[in-house]
């Protein structure tokens, strides 16, 4: 089939559908979207709530637990011991098809009565203040951590020991501060680095040791300012430096962010990668479209998975999942999902479900384990189930779900954002998509108003000691102002799911002794989207290589080496995460590589 323009049912711009894209829908037997790649994320991130928690209690055992979701939902929720236990039977929620009746209706019926996992993750020891996390211990409040041992206040940590306010960081140990960093110990502030030890200050840094407030090195050490020093000198240098101040750590910052402005930008960080676009990419084939992908064969317009073969639009996939298409938080040894959320370990054939782990051929079903053959969580034989299913399909066609702006779900379309059970600001698509409250409203959204703070703030922003060394076991009492919270005002001045005020756990004080490193000011959920802002937008541009010949098109970057294209400019284009306007200098992996590698 040819590639065909299409406006989006949403956003109303156009965006193309490939023959590639058409071959893999007519593989899975789906029709081809009608929202346009951006609002079909958009739309998945609404399901997945990783950092808003709520105090509530155990709608079975009626303890005190932490949750994903606040008193007032309509379903029960249940903690991981209950829920995972025999003392309940989701076949008891049995609906039968009510075919005069929109599918969707009956699902949101179907998800108001199944009891709901509180917090997700399993196999973890002394991390009750975490989501989405696995084979974990002393985790605090970082989701999306695997494999990792005393993490605080990050996201996305893979096999890394003893972290704090990091993002996106595997193999990483004693480190803080860090974005997009892997196999670096000790270390604070990288962004982009790998196999660094010792190190401040870095941006795109690989195999360098005792290195501070430098960019684009390799195989370095004993650098300051991109500039090599002996190791005495490079410590009498360091030595100047007070890093327990805050007074002094603000200063860094900002010479940090003009360092990283006047670097090279290689266009995308794609490696090892056969015929594969985006970003963050490593050990892949034919891969278009996507973010933070790894070892993955013939994959689109997703983000976030390992171990994929045929997969389209997913967020947070797990490895070797298979034949999988628009669906968010599944995986672990699965095919053949469409349209489901929150479903892993051993599902195939599943559509349109929720919380499903180690079933196979469910359509419209919610919490069910070890099932076959259930529909709106009612058990068919075999031979019902696929008598039904098509003649639901057909329904939900004939009779399409038509939400408060007038979009239409056909089968063929993920989840309307109506049926999520989180509020838009309680989600990640905030962190990726930001919204005011009047923009989302607007957009159909739903939005969530701080809870009552039923606390005295007894440490204002001005007052915290500039100095770790300052600071005193008391501060374990104090209840401090977020920088980004206004006191006598009822909102922040922020739009970052600001908690207003913070406090210091025994744990993270001790850790920023060590490190030297003076008490943060944000609370960490603001903390968070300042690292978030590190990172680059799920988005790509069309642009065109930055190097103009002897130097960058700005003038800020001379170049260090003659390039094959001499004087003139570079005429490689590329696809890129870096929009036009941004200041940065993005260079093709050519230009690049001859400066940098």
């Amino acid at each position: 089939m040819n590639s065909e323009t299409r406006s989006c049912q949403n956003c109303k711009a156009e965006f193309i559908i490939d023959a590639s894209d058409f071959k893999f829908y007519e593989k899975i037997s789906v029709p081809p979207p009608t929202w346009c790649p951006e609002c079909r994320a958009q739309r998945r991130m609404v399901l997945r709530n990783e950092r808003s928690l709520y105090n509530r209690k155990c709608d079975l055992c009626k303890k005190d637990i932490i949750a994903v979701y606040h008193k007032n939902v309509p379903f029960p929720v249940y903690c991981l011991g209950c829920w995972y236990s025999d003392n309940w039977d989701p076949l008891i929620y049995t609906q039968e098809y009510d075919f005069s009746k929109n599918f969707l209706l009956q699902f949101k019926e179907l998800q108001n009565k199944v009891p709901r996992l509180a917090l997700f993750g399993e196999d973890n020891l002394n991390s009750p203040y975490t989501n989405y996390t696995w084979n974990s211990k002393n985790v605090y409040l970082s989701p999306s951590t695997l494999f990792s041992e005393d993490i605080m206040y990050s996201i996305f940590s893979d096999h890394s020991y003893n972290c704090m306010d990091c993002t996106r960081i595997a193999n990483c140990e004693i480190c803080y501060g860090n974005v997009n960093a892997d196999k670096c110990y000790h270390s604070m502030f990288l962004v982009r680095a790998q196999n660094c030890i010792d190190s401040s200050y870095l941006f795109d840094a690989g195999n360098s040791n005792y290195c501070f407030m430098s960019a684009n090195i390799r195989n370095k050490q004993y650098m300051i300012e991109n500039k090599a020093y002996p190791k005495e000198e490079y410590a009498e240098k360091l030595s100047k430096y007070d890093f327990g101040s805050y007074e002094e750590q603000q200063k860094l910052a900002k010479r940090f962010s003009q360092l990283k402005e006047s670097a090279l930008h290689k266009f995308a960080n794609v490696l090892k990668s056969f015929n594969s676009f985006g970003d963050n990419l490593s050990n892949n084939k034919n891969v278009r479209h996507c973010f933070d992908i790894y070892d993955s064969e013939n994959i689109a317009y997703s983000f976030r998975g390992f171990s994929l073969k045929d997969v389209f639009d997913v967020y947070a996939c797990g490895p070797r999942c298979e034949l999988t298409y628009d669906s968010i938080n599944i995986g672990l040894d699965d095919s053949r999902y469409k349209f489901s959320v929150n479903c892993w370990g051993g599902n195939f054939e599943i559509l349109y479900s929720d919380l499903c782990m180690n079933s196979q051929n469910l359509f419209g079903s919610v919490g069910l384990r070890s099932k076959s053959y259930c529909i709106l969580n009612k058990q068919y034989t075999k031979e019902e189930y696929e008598t039904l299913v098509p003649k639901i399909i057909k329904h939900m066609n004939d009779m399409p779900y038509i939400d408060q702006k007038g979009r239409i779900y056909k089968y063929g379309e993920f989840f309307p954002p109506e049926l999520s059970p989180f509020a838009y600001n309680e989600t990640i698509a905030q962190e990726y998509f930001p919204l005011t409250k009047d923009e989302a409203i607007k957009k159909g959204y739903s939005w969530k108003d701080p809870e009552p703070r039923n606390y005295t703030i007894t440490l204002k922003t001005e007052d915290i000691p500039d100095h770790i060394k300052d600071v005193k076991d008391s501060i374990l009492n104090d209840i401090i102002q977020c920088a980004h919270h206004e006191l006598g005002h009822s909102v922040s001045k922020c739009n970052e799911q600001c908690t207003e005020a913070y406090r210091i756990i025994p744990q993270e004080l001790d850790f920023l002794r060590k490190m030297n490193l003076p008490l943060p000011r944000l609370c960490p959920n603001c903390r968070h989207y300042q690292r978030i802002k590190q990172r680059n937008p799920l988005k790509l541009w069309k642009r065109k290589c930055q190097c103009a010949g002897a130097k960058s098109e700005n003038q800020v970057y001379t170049n260090t080496i003659a390039h094959e294209h001499g004087n003139n400019r570079c005429d490689n284009n590329f696809e890129t995460t870096y929009a036009p306007e941004r200041p940065e200098i993005v260079y093709c992996e050519k230009c690049y590589l001859k400066e940098v590698v």
